[in-house]
């Protein structure tokens, strides 16, 4: 029998938030947030519609002993703004690497979260990586400033599937070097 390795993710102080690990009570938020059409076709992963499920689904996962991705949640309840400001998460990958992804929810849109999340989790690194890796949809410009005004290097060009979009989408490919 094998034992499941449990990975403890740290709280993680922002200046306007924490990032705390996602918990079932976030589903409501989340649910809110990631319905609406801008915010999943600005991702791989996030289908539009939303299903009924999917959110809890996800929480699930991400709350799981065998993932592969710890997820953050930009929570600004303490300094009293939204309990759910966005997402962020970083998935193993080998060789000691990583891969960051991240959202914010449109009402919070332009208010600089999104630099902060990844600045703050990139200089926590939890992980403990030696490289973190990128990717964003061409037409997505603000989110590639968000890499590069984190230290992100372009590294080229590429494409993925996007499920919201249900078409291939072209990206930029970033890296960030650590230690």
């Amino acid at each position: 029998m094998e034992l499941a390795t449990i990975v403890v993710q740290p709280v993680i102080p922002a200046e306007r938030f924490v990032l705390r690990p996602i918990r079932k009570s976030d589903a409501g938020l989340m649910a809110l947030y990631t319905g609406d059409r801008r915010v999943a076709e600005a991702t791989r992963s996030i289908p539009h519609p939303l299903p009924p499920g999917a959110t809890e689904a996800f929480i699930a996962r991400a709350m799981s002993t065998g993932r592969d991705q710890d997820v953050w949640v930009m929570d600004g309840s303490a300094h009293h703004l939204a309990e759910v400001l966005g997402v962020i998460g970083l998935k193993r990958m080998d060789r000691g690497q990583s891969e960051i992804g991240y959202w914010v929810a449109p009402a919070f849109w332009n208010t600089g979260f999104a630099s902060e999340a990844v600045r703050t989790l990139v200089e926590a690194n939890p992980q403990g990586a030696r490289t973190i890796f990128a990717e964003v949809f061409q037409d997505n410009p603000v989110s590639a400033r968000v890499l590069t005004n984190c230290g992100f290097e372009y590294l080229g060009d590429a494409e993925t599937y996007s499920v919201a979009r249900d078409s291939r989408v072209p990206t930029w490919t970033y890296l960030k070097r650590l230690g």
